[in-house]
């Protein structure tokens, strides 16, 4: 019998894995880096040990302290959560010889499936349906160039050792085909230390759909269903749901039985997730084997009403698999989305910063798996995933319902969130009509205004003025509060808007461009406002952070800033001239220096922030004066990293 689990990883997924082991009775350890020293998953459990700092490779990914971690705390037994060390056979032998015993499959099998090229040999002899290609040992440039001629064309070229689109390059002539192999091995080589490439005919816009197995080793193995994961973005999943809308009985125990051939063959144990592309025809493939608990599981565990940690729980003590594949039902529908903090309308840049407030929606079939909570910080040191929020309903409509409401009733304040882009999603009607393939999103999302949210409209400005001036005010009786007018000028995005503000007793009228709008303020606390406009009682959501207003109203959020009190923008260009960083993150590139001339939009800094490079640009034309920041500099939110002047006296300062 087990009793002390620690838990290699941070984040939901910790989180996710303390809840069920607690309720098994095990006690609990944390390990975490010194980022995440108060963050949710290090409240959650019984035990936590800091294992390093911030970065990964000194922290979630160093073995040795994860098991002095496990050693100090006398754990008997590691769960890996998914990502850093969850598929690395080398960590998993390193437990067993420890004497720990590592909650997934052996070493042999995750070494075996982290291998496209091995993984598709031996799915090929166990009878297992893989995609034409080319697998040959290390090949060089010159074979894969020869073999791609018989192959065909459009084919993908894929690194051997990889995952999540990299060192992945679809390729649809002879032309490109020796540039791509290029930056495919330095892709592959950078990301997993292997640059080994293999080829593969390309399934055009096929459905990504994955079998969930579990095997025990008592030579046991079963499937629960299957997930569709086709809603992609640069080959990182977006939406999954199970069952599949695509998925027929028939196929799908075609699939099922396909994908425990291959959990057989490589003499697994545990949860693994088979990954096949499904065609046109219905024609399925081999693609992966994922030897770890996915981050979709949460929607098979809805439809199949089964912990599945609890299920890896209980093969890691060696006992037989909870049911037998005939005792396993399928009932009703999930749907998962990833709530990112990226901003969708520029790029899906992910954002940094203060949680203000996060305040996940209540209701029935919904769930939440989360690792943050109000008043958090999102730094750039890991992915930037919110939570994960998962709906089940008796069918894929009431499902799709009730998960478009539980994007649209949560409240995330502090940070732009991608919550809108995927409530678009859900709506969709080619995705509503089960016919999202791997290429929806590029086809119908990539250039779509919905995006972003849409501009705040009268009744939201109503909205937004009511908090202002009953801020400025400070009435908490309006009925009984004197006639007052009052400018307000706010900042939403890039635009400017001044509002006359005209309030008699619970009535306000708002003035701005010519528009006129009235509504009559029913109830403000702290939090919460309600209005009545146009005989229409509307309620909102806010918080108030300085001079920033973040609110929520109708399924949809906006930031908005009182810049009443603010001096007028220079009339050189636009901008203060004051610089800052838009996230935490490390200045890679200063472009410019004292004295020197710069024109609005122009490149100042590049800031390296969760591996992405971010330009930080300038707001106005002028002089630039001082320069706040140097190349490897660590910089914060908001810091100030340039100024830019509009006058002589920059030039004069730079030449003192």
């Amino acid at each position: 019998m087990l009793s002390k689990l620690l838990i290699a990883n941070r984040g939901e997924i910790a989180v996710r894995v303390i809840h069920t082991a607690k309720a098994l009775g095990y006690r609990t350890v944390a390990v975490y880096s010194e980022a995440d020293a108060n963050a949710l998953h290090v409240h959650e459990a019984d035990e936590a040990v800091c294992i390093g700092p911030a970065q990964v490779t000194a922290s979630y990914l160093n073995a040795d302290a994860i098991l002095e971690a496990a050693r100090k705390t006398g754990a008997d037994c590691i769960h890996p959560g998914y990502g850093f060390l969850s598929e690395n056979a080398g960590f998993a032998d390193a437990c067993k010889s420890a004497g720990l015993v590592f909650v997934g499959p052996p070493a042999d099998a995750i070494e075996l499936m982290g291998s496209k090229r091995r993984s598709k040999i031996a799915m090929q002899e166990a009878g297992v349906p893989v995609v034409p290609g080319f697998e040959g040992n290390y090949a060089s440039d010159e074979e894969l160039i020869a073999a791609a001629a018989d192959i065909g064309y459009p084919l993908m070229i894929k690194a051997s050792a990889g995952g999540g689109g990299r060192g992945m390059r679809l390729v649809n002539d002879e032309s490109s085909l020796a540039d791509n192999l290029k930056r495919a091995r330095s892709e592959a080589k950078q990301a997993f230390g292997d640059d080994e490439l293999i080829l593969e005919k390309a399934v055009i816009e096929p459905r990504h759909v994955e079998i969930q197995v579990f095997a025990d080793r008592h030579a046991n193995a079963v499937y629960l269903g299957e997930r569709d994961c086709s809603v992609q973005r640069r080959h990182q999943k977006v939406v999954e749901e199970a069952p599949s809308p695509i998925v027929t009985p028939e196929l799908r125990a075609a699939m099922g039985e396909a994908a425990v051939k291959a959990a057989l063959a490589c003499r697994y144990e545990g949860a693994g997730t088979v990954e096949f592309l499904v065609d046109k025809d219905r024609n399925f493939y081999f693609l992966e084997m994922n030897t770890r608990l996915q981050v979709e599981h949460p929607v098979t565990e809805l439809i199949t009403g089964q912990d599945l940690v609890a299920w890896q729980l209980s093969v890691a003590e060696g006992r037989p698999l909870p049911l037998a594949q005939d005792e396993i039902e399928l009932n009703g529908h999930a749907i998962e989305v990833r709530l990112y903090a990226e901003d969708p309308a520029n790029g899906f840049t992910p954002q940094t910063g203060p949680l203000l407030v996060f305040q996940p929606a209540e209701g029935e079939g919904l769930r939440f798996d989360t690792g943050v909570r109000s008043g958090d910080t999102i730094t750039p040191h890991y992915d930037p995933m919110l939570a994960k929020v998962i709906a089940w309903g008796q069918n894929r409509d009431d499902a799709r319902r009730r998960l478009i409401r539980a994007l649209e009733d949560t409240l995330v304040f502090g940070v732009t969130t991608n919550r809108y882009f995927l409530s678009r999603i859900i709506a969709d009607e080619s995705f509503g009509a089960g016919e999202a393939t791997t290429a929806f999103l590029q086809q119908s999302f990539s250039q779509d205004p919905s995006l972003q949210p849409q501009r705040p409209g009268p009744r939201e400005l109503a909205l937004a003025a009511s908090v202002l001036d009953h801020g400025i005010s400070g009435q908490t009786a309006w009925s009984n509060a004197p006639a007052t007018t009052t400018p307000i000028q706010l900042e939403i995005g890039d635009a400017s808007l001044e509002l006359l503000v005209r309030r008699t007793g619970s009535h306000l009228t708002l003035d701005w461009n010519g528009e006129h709008h009235e509504v009559i303020v029913e109830n403000l606390e702290d939090g919460r406002l309600c209005i009545i406009d146009n005989g229409v009682r509307q309620y909102c959501q806010y918080h108030r952070d300085g001079d920033s207003l973040y609110f929520q109203a109708s399924g949809q959020s906006w930031l908005v800033r009182d810049i009443t009190h603010q001096p007028a923008a220079d009339a050189s260009g636009g901008g203060s001239g004051r610089i800052q960083a838009s996230m935490d993150g490390a200045i890679i590139e200063v472009l410019i220096e004292p004295g020197q001339e710069v024109r609005q939009g122009e490149t100042l800094v590049i800031l390296e922030a969760m591996k992405m490079e971010h330009p930080v640009k300038a707001d106005r034309d002028g002089t630039v004066g001082r320069v706040l920041a140097s190349k490897g500099d660590q910089v914060k939110r908001s810091q100030l990293l340039v100024e830019i002047t509009a006058d002589e006296s920059a030039k004069q300062e730079a030449g003192a």
